[in-house]
């Protein structure tokens, strides 16, 4: 029997058996592995080289960078010190103006800074019987320039025992001041019924002008069905109970525009702090330190353990210098000390120069980063939390709009007229406080009394903003401390800018604001406007706002409707200006404890404080941006976007370019703000440099350059204070 052939397929091959098929299945699944192992081997191979290629260029790269290191740092050490020296000699010649003003203008203001000055003017006020109360209200006006001086005085001073001196002062004028309203208060009472309204039957009376408005309302009439009384025209209302309509008593409701008493919680209940390991306090206290050693670059491991225990010492100073000045120093005094300091370091440098050559010593510059130290060590304390959460913790919230004092007072007894003869009785009680509510009632058996709640209400000052709905929180003598127990039935009437509340009794009450309710910013850009001219734009949490700086002088702007008319659109110095947003309710501002009530993108405070400095020595040439790189960068880097530009056009989208600030070099990125992820890959072609204004400048035109130069030393120190005061790289998220 002849063989059986396979037959043959549609295109003449013979057909495979399955085993064959599988056969071939597993040849060509092999030959597709080991092309696909090959072409892996390539790539890898080609990885290879490219990373080889990558790091060699990345040494050669940082080898170059290494040669012209010191020319680089020298020449900015020579900038800032430069524009140091001229800032510090313009700051003396201006209080030396200032001295001799304060001498011409013989105004009867005592110098805050003489003992003898300040004696004599409280000596001669207390002993003034003249209690008329418009005499005395520009009485309490000389009384509060002086306390604003010591303030600033307070703000600034470093010795513990002046601060403790002008602490005493300021406390001795403000129970002066409040002394003299309550003398005119007693004064204004006695003649109530002279001073009848024909419509109420009851005397109420306003007497206001730029810092205080006192408001009188006395209950002749004591008519049960009276509910309450509006004081037309400053917003000031209150409403009483029965039991109180039928008395014989005066209410006073007097609006401070100044706060004296939170100055004196902070005085009462000093708060010890330390910076926090990301404070550009710390940091600077740290580098400017004038025990600080020069080091070598060779022998910067073997100085870890001296650095250790020097840093120590700088805390326990830090620490001792807060407890002198009351735990608070405001961000113009922390640069004033810093400055001092650098000066102390400068001079201590010079005579060190004499016996150190200049080779191989680590260049002293307060910016730099080739300091590769290891992160301060500065561990903020924790705030001391209260039992009571009841207390208002006065760096979390800002009392805003001053102090409204609400008090009950028995009325004096009126004058009679009697035959043409006019008869008084005279007390020496003065003005004497209504107790209410009463603890015992008059019966027999003692039983409480059930004494309802007064009410209150206030319209919200004009020259403050509100971002959120206000809070409301009572002094409490006894502790002299702000608490919000004994609020309630708070009611807001926002199309109004009205708020009404119960208390207890009458009190002074403040309303309260967060205090980095606009914080952390959503991004920021300062660009400049010409030579010496600049805008620094923040959009916050809550409000965008700007400001223009021209020279030494800033012009606040705003995008909101209602806001303080004395602030906007006005120039003032930048010091100036902070104090009055924060009073104003427009804070941007930070300080050493804020990074415990926002969220911060955390950095390096030498690397963040040198961008700051660098910043703005080229801001009448570069305009500088937020980038959401920065949050992704790591703790050591910093990452922001750069481009020359001149004047106040709008700046293309596609002009910015993105540059990487690290401890030890700058360099400019590969990296758009469209990218996916985060990449710290240099542009290629680009260089390392040491400086930022160094890696800048290989971009720049040589105009604009030239523009830098020419920046005037005023223009540069207000930028550089503005940007430490708001530290957008760290408080934009």
């Amino acid at each position: 029997m002849p063989d059986k052939k396979e037959k043959p397929n549609k295109k003449g091959k013979p057909k495979l058996t399955k085993a064959q098929k599988k056969q071939q299945l597993k040849e060509e699944k092999r030959r597709r592995e080991e092309e696909e192992a090959r072409l892996q081997a390539e790539r890898e191979e080609q990885e290879r080289l490219e990373r080889e290629r990558k790091q060699e260029e990345i040494e050669r790269l940082e080898l170059k960078d290494q040669e012209r290191r010191e020319d680089e740092l020298n020449e900015l050490r020579h900038l800032l010190e430069e524009n140091h020296a001229a800032v510090t000699k313009w700051k003396r010649d201006a209080e030396e103006t200032a001295e001799w003003d304060r001498y011409m203008r013989c105004d009867g203001v005592p110098d805050p800074r003489v003992q003898r000055e300040i004696n004599t003017f409280i000596s001669l006020w207390r002993d003034d019987p003249d209690v008329n109360i418009t005499q005395v209200l520009k009485q309490c006006n000389t009384a509060l320039q002086l306390v604003e001086g010591l303030e600033g005085l307070l703000e600034e001073v470093t010795d513990s025992q002046k601060a403790e001196r002008y602490q005493k002062d300021l406390v001795n004028l403000q129970e002066l001041i409040q002394a003299k309203l309550d003398q005119s208060t007693d004064e204004s009472l006695q003649n109530a019924s002279k001073n009848v309204d024909d419509e109420t039957g009851n005397m109420q009376t306003v007497v206001k002008d730029d810092n205080i408005t006192l408001c009188l309302w006395a209950n002749l009439k004591m008519s049960p069905r009276f509910k309450g009384f509006n004081f037309e025209g400053v917003g000031l209302g209150f409403e009483l109970p029965k039991q109180l309509a039928v008395s014989s008593i005066a209410v006073r409701m007097c609006h401070t525009r100044y706060d004296h008493l939170s100055m004196l919680a902070r005085i009462t209940h000093p708060a010890i702090h330390t910076p926090s390991r990301r404070s550009l306090v710390g940091s600077k206290e740290y580098l400017e330190s004038e025990d600080t050693t020069v080091h070598e670059e060779t022998k910067e491991n073997e100085s870890v353990v001296g650095e250790d225990d020097a840093q120590q010492r700088r805390v326990d100073d830090e620490v001792q210098s807060i407890k002198g000045s009351e735990g608070q120093k405001s961000a113009t005094s922390l640069r004033s000390r810093r400055s001092s300091s650098r000066s102390r370091r400068s001079s201590s440098r010079s005579r060190k120069s004499s016996s150190q050559p200049s080779e191989g010593r680590r260049s002293q510059i307060l910016t730099q980063i080739e300091v590769v130290s290891a992160e301060n060590d500065l561990i903020g304390s924790q705030l001391t939390k209260s039992a009571c959460n009841k207390v208002i913790d006065l760096m979390q919230y800002t009392p805003l709009g001053g102090v409204f004092y609400c008090g009950m007072f028995h009325l004096p007894p009126q004058a009679q007229c009697v035959n043409g003869w006019e008869f008084r009785q005279i007390l020496d009680t003065g003005l004497e406080v209504f107790p209410y509510p009463a603890e015992t009632s008059n019966l027999d058996n003692n039983e409480p009394l059930t004494c309802p709640p007064v009410g209150v209400s206030v319209k919200l000052p004009d020259c403050v903003i509100f971002l959120e709905t206000p809070q409301v929180a009572r002094w409490d003598a006894e502790g002299t401390q702000w608490k919000t127990d004994g609020i309630t039935d708070v009611s807001f009437e926002e199309a109004e800018a009205k708020i009404s509340f119960k208390m207890e009794s009458f009190q002074p009450f403040v309303l309260l604001q967060e205090t980095y309710a606009n914080l952390p910013f959503q991004s920021w850009e300062l660009r400049p406007l010409g030579q010496d001219s600049a805008l620094f734009t923040i959009n916050g949490a809550l409000i965008n706002l700007s400001i223009t700086i021209k020279d030494n002088q800033c012009m606040l702007q705003s995008e909101q409707e209602r806001g303080p008319s004395h602030l906007l659109g006005k120039w003032m110095s930048g010091p100036a200006l902070q104090r009055a947003m924060i009073n104003a309710g427009i804070n941007i501002f930070v300080n050493e404890h804020s990074d415990r009530y926002v969220s911060i993108c955390d950095k390096d405070p030498l690397t963040e404080h040198a961008a700051y400095e660098q910043m703005a020595l080229f801001a009448s040439a570069c305009a500088f941006s937020w980038s959401k790189w920065n949050a992704k960068s790591g703790t050591r880097d910093l990452v922001m976007q750069v481009c020359e530009h001149y004047d106040a056009t709008p700046i293309p989208e596609d002009s910015w370019t993105l540059y990487l600030l690290a401890p030890q070099r700058s360099k400019k990125l590969e990296l758009t703000e469209k990218c996916e992820g985060f990449s710290p890959d240099h542009y290629p072609g680009s260089e390392f440099h040491s400086t930022l204004i160094h890696i800048l400048q290989d971009d720049m035109s040589p105009d604009a350059v030239a523009r830098t130069r020419k920046s005037h030393h005023l223009f540069v120190d207000t930028v550089h204070r503005l940007l430490c005061a708001t530290r957008p790289l760290v408080y934009s998220i």
